[in-house]
């Protein structure tokens, strides 16, 4: 069950980073500030910007302008049969 947290006397610097990255995110400070602790107190849990990135960063490594999106619906109809 979710409960709420009262935060008091953030450093100017941390709040300053905290909103910075919200902003960055767009998201609200209370989002960017679970998002910021479930990295740290769950760091087995992947967070999904952290999963989007991993994404693209296989994407890239792929080669460019081989797979068009007719050769992948062969290819899993090819896989059904």
């Amino acid at each position: 069950m979710p409960v709420s947290l009262t935060l008091k006397n953030i450093p100017d610097a941390v709040y300053e980073r905290l909103k910075a990255a919200a902003e960055l995110h767009r998201r609200s400070l209370n989002n960017e500030a679970i998002v910021c602790l479930e990295s740290v107190l769950l760091p087995n849990r992947a967070v999904s910007h952290d999963r989007l990135a991993r994404a693209r960063e296989l994407r890239a490594g792929l080669p460019q302008g081989q797979f068009s999106a007719k050769d992948i619906d062969e290819a899993k109809r090819a896989g059904r049969k």
